[in-house]
């Protein structure tokens, strides 16, 4: 398992991945850094959780959209996951377990 730091809303974050997906997941990271910067520059500073949340409903949001364009639903059950995407699960599992951790800290 690698581990990569990515910076969101100029904090840097150590996140969990697998070897091979680092490039993914720096890139995953800036896309979610732009929406976050979004939406700090709409509403202020509101605390990371917050932000990370709004963030995290507006991709929800774009990702809801895509599938309705497409003409695909969203799936009921989620699939056994490609192992191509498992590191970018784990990764993902890996910064939710550390918002969590934060958000108790608070």
């Amino acid at each position: 398992m690698a581990t990569v730091t990515v910076e969101v809303n100029g904090r840097p974050y150590a996140v969990g991945c697998a070897d091979g997906q680092e490039d993914r997941v720096r890139m995953l990271a800036r896309q979610f850094d732009d929406h976050v910067r979004h939406v700090a520059g709409e509403v202020g500073h509101v605390g990371d959780i917050r932000l990370f949340l709004m963030a995290a409903l507006l991709l929800a949001d774009e990702l809801h959209e895509a599938r309705l364009e497409g003409g695909g639903a969203p799936p009921v059950e989620r699939p056994e996951a490609p192992s191509a995407d498992a590191g970018v699960a784990e990764a993902l599992n890996a910064v939710a377990a550390r918002l969590e951790k934060l958000a108790q800290t608070i």
